[in-house]
């Protein structure tokens, strides 16, 4: 079966870098994500994912041997900006864009591990909730919290969902959420390797929007 997530990403070498090509070419697959929630409320974080993934791609293509890694991007945009960094450039790109990744990690963890509201099983409202919580909110004022809880209100049905996941196909729920757990296996250790490395580069930055 074909799934929207079937472009996997790549182990990681021992050094936990993260390889800066086998990265933007499988993230570049992820915007349409977006698309399975349905709502048009959604459309900003689509584009602020595809917008993120252009600049730091540009900064990449301007140099391919310098920019090998993410790490090393964000070294050298240390030294350039100076006092302006981390919220300038390719380093700024990233740590929304892996913002937007832990999103989408913790929603089909969530899925993946049957976190269901009892009372409406076939919502994932509570799977929204649970990723936008995890990786949005904090950073968010209230005026994009409520347009987020507006979007939960046209969040689609799971079944629904699931097929838009799975291109339209005829697949039960289990060989979707199979797909899911396979595609999350590597996903996960680079969204976490991105957030360990601005921790330990301290180029996390809290501010809201």
């Amino acid at each position: 079966m074909a799934l929207l997530l079937d472009n996997q990403f790549s182990p990681l070498p021992n050094t936990s870098e993260v390889a800066t090509k086998p990265f933007l070419d499988s993230v570049c697959h992820l915007p349409p994500f977006f698309d399975c929630l349905g709502s048009k409320v959604f459309a900003p974080i689509k584009a602020d994912i595809s917008g993120n993934i252009t600049k730091i791609k540009a900064v990449y293509d301007s140099d391919p041997a310098k920019y090998e890694t993410l790490q090393k991007i964000l070294e050298a945009e240390r030294s350039v900006y100076g006092s302006n960094w981390p919220k300038a450039g390719a380093t700024l790109a990233l740590m929304w864009l892996k913002r937007g990744l832990r999103f989408v990690q913790i929603m089909l963890q969530s899925l993946a591990d049957g976190d269901r509201d009892e009372n409406n099983p076939n919502l994932i409202r509570v799977n929204i909730t649970k990723a936008y919580d995890g990786a949005l909110r904090r950073y968010h004022g209230w005026i994009v919290q409520k347009v987020f809880k507006a979007a939960l209100l046209a969040a689609p049905y799971r079944s629904d969902f699931l097929k838009a996941l799975s291109k339209g196909q005829a697949v039960t729920e289990e060989e979707c959420l199979a797909k899911v757990r396979q595609f999350l296996v590597n996903f996960s250790v680079t969204v976490d390797a991105i957030y360990e490395m601005y921790t330990t580069m301290n180029a996390e930055l809290d501010y809201t929007v």
